[in-house]
Order: C-alpha cells, then sequence, then structure tokens
C-alpha cells in the first residue's frame, strides 16, 4: 500500500480530519471546510482533495444510518438538482479555475450573511424562513460548485438552512443527506480527472479510525447541546469559516 510518508502531513491531517467529522455529524458541516487547507499545507490543494473525499463518503455512509429518520424532503428536493448542476459546471471548469476566487465569494456569502443575522438582532421567537426554490437554487448550485472544487460546500447549504430554524437534528440529517449524495457523484468526476491515484487512496485509508472517531465525537456533542446553543455555534462556525477563507484567499491573490 502506498501512502504519504512526510510526518508533517499528518500533524495537520489528523486534526483536519477530526475536525471535519465532528462538524459533518454534529454541526452540519460548516468547519469542514477547514480540512482542504489545512492538509494543503503539506500537499498540493488537488491532492489534499482527493484524499479527503474517499474519508468524506464514508463519514456519509455513518451519518445517514444516525440521521436516516431525521432530514427535510422539500429541502432536498430543491437542493440535490442545483447541486448536480454545480458539479458538472466545477468538472467543465476543472482547468481553469482559481481557487482563491472561489474562497473570497464562499467567504463573502458566509460573512455576509452571518453579520446580517446578528445586526439586526433576529429572535428565535420571530417567522422562520421557508424552503424557497429560488434562493435554494441558486446556493445548492453554488454548494455543489464549491464542493466539487474544495469540499467547502457547507457555507452556502448553512445560509440556504440556518434562517428556516428547524429542529437541529432535521438541520443536521438534511445536510447529511444533501451531503451523501453530492460527495459520492462527485466519485465519479475526481476518479475521470485522474485525483485518485494510489498514493492518495492510500493515505485517506490510513484516516478510517481518526474519521470514524470524528464522527462519533460529533454525534456524541449533538445530543449534549441544546437548540439554542446549537445555533449560536453554527452561525459562530459560519463566520469563523468566512474568515478564514477570506484570509486564505487574499493571501493567494497577493502571494
Amino acid at each position: 500500500m502506498e501512502f504519504i510518508s512526510d510526518p508533517f502531513f499528518y500533524v495537520v491531517g489528523i486534526p483536519a480530519v477530526l475536525i471535519a467529522g465532528v462538524s459533518k455529524s454534529g454541526f452540519g458541516g460548516g468547519l469542514g471546510v477547514v480540512a482542504v487547507p489545512l492538509m494543503a499545507l503539506a500537499v498540493s490543494p488537488q491532492a489534499a482533495a482527493a484524499i479527503m473525499l474517499p474519508i468524506l463518503c464514508l463519514m456519509d455512509l455513518a451519518n445517514v444510518w444516525a440521521y436516516r429518520n431525521r432530514w427535510d424532503r422539500r429541502n432536498m428536493k430543491i437542493l440535490v438538482p442545483a447541486a448536480l448542476l454545480g458539479i458538472l459546471v466545477g468538472t467543465l471548469s476543472f482547468s481553469y479555475l482559481n481557487e482563491a476566487a472561489v474562497k473570497l465569494i464562499i467567504a463573502m456569502i458566509a460573512i455576509i450573511f452571518t453579520l446580517d443575522h446578528w445586526l439586526r438582532g433576529r429572535k428565535e421567537t420571530g417567522a422562520p424562513g421557508r424552503a424557497t426554490i429560488g434562493k435554494g437554487t441558486v446556493l445548492g448550485a453554488l454548494a455543489g460548485f464549491t464542493s466539487f472544487v474544495a469540499h467547502a460546500g457547507g457555507p452556502p447549504v448553512s445560509v440556504y438552512l440556518l434562517p428556516q430554524r428547524m429542529d437541529k437534528s432535521i438541520f443536521v440529517g438534511t445536510t447529511v443527506m444533501f451531503f451523501i449524495v453530492v460527495n459520492y457523484v462527485k466519485l465519479i468526476p475526481y476518479a475521470l480527472l485522474g485525483q485518485f491515484d494510489a498514493s492518495n487512496l492510500g493515505t485517506s485509508l490510513l484516516f478510517v479510525p481518526v474519521a470514524l472517531f470524528g464522527t462519533w465525537l460529533g454525534l456524541w456533542a449533538h445530543d449534549k447541546v441544546s437548540v439554542k446553543l446549537f445555533y449560536r455555534v453554527c452561525y459562530s462556525l459560519l463566520f469563523l469559516t468566512g474568515i478564514k477563507l477570506l484570509a486564505e484567499s487574499i493571501l493567494e491573490f497577493t502571494a
């Protein structure tokens, strides 16, 4: 079995996989966007994305079982077709993609949305948002595209789902069902584009115990957190993700 031998890669890779597992299974996946950038400190972004995809697919399987009866079908009907279109666009534009620009787009959406929520002082007693086709199609397509590029589909999905203030388990379950479709579909173009060499796949296999532990830890944390605190954590994670991506995009543009 081939795998990456650089010790520094595992210094950044183990926390990356652990954070992704906790985020996906416990809080809707928003902070999982840090996984590829962390791994990219030691390998190329393309290799980091290829290594993470099988790991994410494994996490999705575990999460689907945990949330199999807790997800919103109307939102899935809106988001999934749009996401498949976004994946297609990402595949066709693979050779021309500017990762810094993609990160900047995601960052601005996440930051503006979160600041708007906080500055308006929206109360939990107000009317929750609804699942709308227009907004869902735009953000679903963006989620599919950014997920294909850097497994960064979490923020657009959170921007769409959070205002609906659904039950916390339904929120996470809907993101779980959405991403198991998106991630398994992504396996096809990733394979066709030659992203899965022996080293990447072997390295992915080494992270299986970490991925399963992170998933379990997220499920445990989800059940311990109150609904009010849950949404505060989700909005905070979304904002921090946006700040991180904004900083990365600026550094890449100025490099």
